[in-house]
This record gives structure tokens, C-alpha cells and sequence, in this order.
């Protein structure tokens, strides 16, 4: 149990890259006290955040946490706390992934972050970040637009307590599964668009690309138990329509590097940031043959994109495919 019973004010950010960065700055813009843990010492923090000498004291901190960690290391740093974490904390991440729980050793199973944080801890009141943001803008204090789901009223409020400003404005969902989902689904989708891009396709066909693309992911997302309509939103639609000027953003680089006749390794180092999508895209199509869901731009994706086959030959691929299943 925590130290004590009532929690200091504040917010914990558990992660020392970009994005657990860009979010404790954030934080710290709104006057509420920010502890960020990392594996590894950390000079420059943003102002008013402190870092954490270890999760214990991120634990007793506060009862907001934030996880914004690899998906494949998440179910371990969830554990860490150990008993320091409880059912009164509230746990959130912003991770653009999915976890990869393979009972059946066939690698094609997916499911959302969220159900990781309550298998591997006793919070039960979790909640996903998703939309339209990038670290660069919260650290640097740029008007941006973030969305917070969960099932919890209390836990979109507390997100939103800690985190909205006059430069962040946080929304509010309570579909979970389509957050998640959403968030996972456009990162996929930005790598396509950092690709055509790159491979100078008309301004018409990326429109295309991201009108379907974005109606493929509503339709994973609804067969995976999301609201299709959280792909419309800001979530799914206004992430990725962000994705088309967000020339920093990861996924886009590693489009565009890919494009360029760049390797998936190569690609990888230029974008100088891990991208949940590299890996996800290939679970997310064998899902979606699984699940009998029709998205041929995440198979274009998966099995052309990745596999560093000619801009021409994946646009001709899918210019054959029959129009109903587009």
C-alpha cells in the first residue's frame, strides 16, 4: 500500500524519452507538481519537473501516472511499483501500440495496453492518450490538441486537471477501446503517408489513402469492441489529416525514408525514434484475416511498404483491389 493516505498533489510520468518529456512539460505549465521517472539520468528536465529516485516514490507521489514507455517493456515497468500501487491510483499511458500477448504461439494476437496496466497492477481505473500531438509542441509549449479515454469519468478529469492549459486542450472519451485502437491504427496509416509522400504520389491519392485508410481502421477498431466513431474524431481522422504537415513525426520520417530506397533498419535509425508501428503492422494484418476484417491498405502496408517492394507495383496492387472492399 502507498505511504500514506492521502496523495501529494501532483502527477508522475513513468518514461524519459521525448513523449514522457513532452508530457511532463506539459504538466508542469498547469503549476501541478510533476515527478518523472527513467532508467537514466536526465539532465535539462523541463521546469518544475522533478525526477524520480526510483518508482516507489513515483507510487506515493501521486495518484495520476502516466506510462509513456515501449509497448514491449510496459508490462514489466507496470509491475515495478510492486504493492506501492493500488486500486486508488489512476493509471494512464501513451503508447501508439498494442500489446503482443501470443497465447497460441501463432504471433497474430493482439489487445489493448489498457488490458496490460490491469493484469499487471491493482489499479483498475486506467485510461489511453491519443490524438493529434507531437512531443516537440509540449515541450515547446505550441497550441496543441490531445484526447484522454477510459471508461472513468474520474480519470478523464484528472488527466484533464493535470494536463490541459491554455496551450494543451484535452478531450474526453469514454471509449477506451477506440482510443487505443485508434492511436495504434493511425500511427500504421502515418507510415503510409510519410511513404507516398515520399514517393511523390498525386495530392489525390493520399487523400485516398487517408479517407480509406481511415475507414479500414473504423472497421478493425469496431470488430476489435471501439466505437467506429472514434476514428472519425480527433483520435483517428484528425491525427492522421495531422500527419500530412507533421513532417517530424516519426512515422512520417520513417515513410519517407523508406521511399527513398532506405531499409527498414535504416529507416528506423532516421526517424531516431521507436515506432510501435514497425512491428504492429504485420500482427495487425494477420488480426485482421483472422477476424475477417477487409483492409487492404493495412495489408499494402504490411506486405508492400515494409517489405520495400516499388511505390508503383503496392498503388497498382491497390488500384485492382475490387471497390467494395475499399
Amino acid at each position: 500500500m502507498c505511504s500514506s493516505d492521502l496523495f501529494a498533489p501532483g502527477i508522475a510520468v513513468i518514461g524519459g524519452g521525448a513523449w514522457g518529456l513532452g508530457l511532463a512539460a506539459a504538466a508542469a505549465r498547469t503549476d501541478t507538481k510533476v515527478l518523472l521517472h527513467s532508467r537514466r539520468k536526465l539532465s535539462g528536465l523541463p521546469k518544475g519537473v522533478k525526477q524520480a529516485a526510483d518508482l516507489n516514490e513515483v507510487a506515493a507521489h501521486a495518484r495520476l501516472i502516466v506510462l509513456a514507455v515501449p509497448s514491449a517493456v510496459l508490462a514489466d515497468v507496470a509491475r515495478s511499483p510492486g504493492n506501492h500501487i493500488d486500486a486508488r491510483h489512476l493509471v494512464v499511458h501513451g503508447i501508439r501500440g498494442l500489446a503482443h500477448d501470443d497465447p497460441t504461439s501463432r504471433g497474430d494476437f493482439v489487445s489493448p495496453l489498457s488490458e496490460v496496466v490491469r493484469r499487471e497492477t491493482p489499479a483498475r481505473r486506467v485510461g489511453a492518450l491519443g490524438g493529434p500531438v507531437l512531443s516537440e509542441d509540449l515541450l515547446a509549449g505550441r497550441p496543441c490538441m490531445l484526447v484522454c479515454g477510459s471508461y472513468y469519468p474520474e480519470v478523464n478529469r484528472a488527466v484533464i486537471a493535470a494536463l490541459g492549459s491554455p496551450s494543451l486542450r484535452v478531450y474526453a472519451s469514454s471509449d477506451l477501446i477506440g482510443v487505443e485502437w485508434a492511436s495504434a491504427l493511425v500511427g500504421c496509416l502515418a507510415i503510409g503517408i510519410g511513404y507516398a509522400q515520399g514517393a511523390k504520389v498525386s495530392p489525390g491519392l493520399v487523400a485516398a489513402l487517408i479517407s480509406r485508410g481511415v475507414g479500414e481502421a473504423a472497421r478493425i477498431a469496431a470488430a476489435a469492441g471501439g466505437d467506429e466513431r472514434t476514428l472519425l474524431g480527433l483520435a483517428g481522422y484528425g491525427d492522421l489529416l495531422a500527419s500530412i504537415e507533421q513532417e517530424d513525426r516519426p512515422e512520417v520520417r520513417f515513410g519517407h525514408a523508406l521511399a527513398s530506397g532506405k531499409s527498414v533498419s535504416e529507416a528506423t535509425a532516421q526517424a531516431n525514434e521507436r515506432i510501435e508501428a514497425v512491428d504492429l503492422l504485420p500482427r495487425i494484418a494477420a488480426w485482421n484475416k483472422i477476424h475477417n476484417v477487409q483492409a487492404p491498405i493495412f495489408g499494402a502496408l504490411a506486405d508492400g511498404v515494409l517489405s520495400l517492394r516499388p511505390p508503383q507495383s503496392i498503388v497498382e496492387e491497390l488500384m485492382a483491389t475490387p471497390p467494395q472492399l475499399l
